[in-house]
């Protein structure tokens, strides 16, 4: 029985077909929202409706969305971010390879940056910090990169969990599972998930974007992705949450940093 479920998943998943397994509505944010904003230098005039804000433009427009983490916003663009893949820029030091990472940082209150195919996610230092100044400043800057034409990046992009001749079954399938039915989900909602490791029984992940620091990404992991991979994978024990080294310094530096701010 087993083995006949390995089979019909490893056929399912490698068919690459649109249609997404879903986590539990639950593990998703509940007052989920949309804001839809448009911006242009040609900006003429505006109206408001329910939880919305409509601006008339003539070249231009961006789409706000809210993400289940209320420190980070979600700008789609209505056109190609990267393309395929993500990026991570968690702190000012690691944003060289973006001119327009690099200007997102400038603006007051900004904390981390994250480029996905559609959509960029900029997540702001607290929860006291208002919006309405870090999205303004930031639809200006989103909206004049994509009209200079300058590339997004000169950088490494996060794509799919390449899967290598040295991997075994279960981390094929754990790679697979992770790309074509999570990371679609996740990226949805401002984030990503990158495939680090699988060892004794434990798949290392590590979360970026809007699931840093997200309330709900530890139910994320455990209710969500995990329940999913043990489900279709026994060998799967339990799911970790791992940060790279460099990640781990930027988020003393930047505690410390606040810290000295505060007295």
């Amino acid at each position: 029985m087993a083995a006949h479920m390995r089979w019909g998943l490893l056929q399912l998943l490698r068919a690459r077909n649109k249609c997404h397994i879903r986590f539990p509505e639950q593990i998703r944010n509940s007052h989920l929202s949309q804001c839809t904003t448009r911006s242009s230098r040609g900006l003429q005039s505006h109206r408001r409706t329910a939880g919305a804000t409509f601006f008339s433009m003539r070249h231009f427009s961006i789409q706000t969305q809210d993400t289940p983490n209320p420190r980070s916003l979600k700008f789609l663009p209505g056109k190609p971010v990267l393309g395929s893949g993500t990026l991570d820029f968690p702190s000012p030091s690691s944003a060289e390879s973006s001119s327009l990472a690099r200007v997102l940082f400038e603006i007051e209150g900004v904390k981390s940056v994250f480029f996905g195919p559609d959509f960029i996610t900029v997540t702001k230092a607290d929860e006291d910090v208002e919006w309405t100044d870090i999205k303004r400043h930031a639809l200006d800057a989103i909206t004049k990169f994509f009209e200079s034409g300058d590339p997004i990046t000169t950088g490494t992009v996060n794509n799919e969990s390449s899967i290598s001749e040295d991997d075994d079954e279960v981390v094929s399938m754990i790679k697979e599972l992770l790309d074509n039915r999570i990371r679609p989900t996740v990226q949805e909602d401002g984030g990503d998930v990158i495939y680090k490791g699988f060892e004794d029984g434990t798949v290392k992940l590590k979360l970026v974007g809007s699931c840093t620091g997200c309330p709900s990404s530890s139910v994320t992991l455990r209710n969500g992705i995990q329940n999913m991979l043990q489900f279709y994978i026994p060998e799967v024990d339990k799911v970790e949450q791992v940060e790279d080294e460099v990640d781990e310094i930027n988020a003393k530096v930047f505690s410390e940093l606040e810290r000295k701010l505060q007295e």
